[in-house]
């Protein structure tokens, strides 16, 4: 396969996702108006597809394989090291989240599922009994007028 269908197939790889990397970039755009895991996600997504990115134009420049799998390899290492960053700094925010709300008290318990399930048959069982109702009303009218 020739450098140049290489660069034309990562380009059209990269191009396509724009649907991770675009949300990633308004993410580390908002800066402080969200968290540090969210934001080192995005700079892992960012770091993975830029370097999908790089590779286009030194795969057309006939660049050698071996400087071309260094910077791959750098990229994606980059990448991974962010994401576990990421996901440890997730875990402290979520730890830190539950001390504060377990500082309100307990939640308040839901009603039991027995209680819903009727309440539910309850809405169910007026609702077709309304329609039923109005089915009858109407053919009755048209069968009187």
């Amino acid at each position: 396969m020739g450098a140049a269908v290489l660069a034309l197939g990562v380009g059209a790889f990269t191009a396509s996702g724009c649907v991770w990397y675009v949300p990633a970039l308004v993410d580390l755009r908002a800066g402080a108006d969200r968290p540090v895991s969210r934001r080192l996600a995005a700079a892992s997504c960012v770091t993975g597809w830029a370097t999908a990115a790089v590779l286009v134009p030194l795969l057309l420049l006939g660049t050698p394989v071996r400087p071309l799998l260094a910077l791959a390899a750098a990229g994606v290492g980059g990448g991974v090291a962010l994401r576990v960053r990421a996901a440890a700094r997730l875990r402290h925010e979520t730890r830190e989240t539950a001390v504060c709300w377990a500082a309100l008290g307990p939640p308040a318990l839901p009603p039991p599922p027995l209680r819903r399930r009727i309440t539910t048959l309850r809405w169910t069982g007026a609702g077709l009994l309304a329609a039923v109702l109005t089915a009858t009303l109407v053919m009755a009218r048209g069968l009187l007028a």
